[in-house]
């Protein structure tokens, strides 16, 4: 698949990962309709991105809203062949923290958001890609997560976070082994550290550490370097049920 031939949803484009992808899939020719629950940013990023952009609210954890929201996306831009799922939380917080034990609904919320709502999206998007005329191979649409290194080397704070991640990627093989006989690819990423608002938020010398510890280059990542991954994905069929990490080869430490 081309990039000026995807028509995708970008859950999450308001900001971040998501909007870095929103932004790289438009200036190619591409469509994308952001899903987002921050509806004022939200708009003012489509707007940002020109005619080939468009928004819609969207709860990715209410399967109703990720339905409609979908049939709208595919109805706006005339067709649907990529789900960019980039909504989440970090959900950061220690199973025994100093106020107490986690509240069972903390760790809930962020499996609502990150692993559920993936894969509420995922099943909406399939439902519609399934009857997009087959491409080359037979491809008709493509689908990927995004997971995290601390699906793997997750740190003290990370349990709800982590599960999820890790959950995420897991899902990403039986997701493409089921959907490869109407053509549909599932791939996910999982990116290390990026300079995403979350992080804009940290003291300088926190992000100078964090830096510090990727192997090459040392530095955090680029959103844009998670777009160029993406569009990579999009364009070689053969990357299918796999997990790719994103990370300049670092291994998180327990803290």
């Amino acid at each position: 698949m081309k990039i000026q031939d995807a028509c995708a949803v970008v859950t999450g484009g308001a900001s971040g990962l998501g909007h870095a992808v929103a932004g790289h899939l438009t200036t190619h020719g591409g469509k994308v309709v952001i899903f987002d629950v921050q509806e004022g940013p939200g708009r003012a990023a489509a707007a940002a991105l020109g005619a080939n952009a468009g928004f819609t609210r969207c709860d990715v954890t209410s399967e109703a809203e990720v339905n409609a929201a979908m049939q709208a996306a595919h109805e706006h831009m005339g067709g649907l062949n990529l789900l960019v799922n980039c909504a989440g939380v970090v959900g950061a917080g220690r199973m025994l923290g100093k106020s107490g034990p986690m509240a069972g609904e903390f760790f809930t919320r962020v499996i609502h958001i990150n692993l559920i709502g993936t894969f509420l999206c995922d099943k909406a998007a399939a439902a519609i890609m399934q009857n997009n005329p087959a491409g080359v191979d037979g491809e008709r649409g493509l689908l990927i997560h995004t997971s995290s290194v601390a699906a793997f080397e997750g740190q003290i704070g990370q349990a709800a976070y982590s599960a999820t991640k890790a959950a995420v990627a897991g899902m990403t093989l039986p997701i493409a082994r089921e959907l490869a006989r109407v053509g549909i690819r599932c791939v996910a990423i999982a990116p290390g550290i990026f300079q995403t608002p979350m992080m804009d938020g940290m003291p300088k010398d926190v992000q100078d550490s964090l830096a510090a510890q990727v192997p090459f280059p040392a530095r955090l990542g680029r959103p844009e370097e998670f777009a160029q991954l993406v569009a990579s994905v999009l364009e070689i069929r053969m990357l299918n049920g796999e997990t790719i990490r994103l990370d300049g080869a670092i291994r998180m430490q327990p803290k």
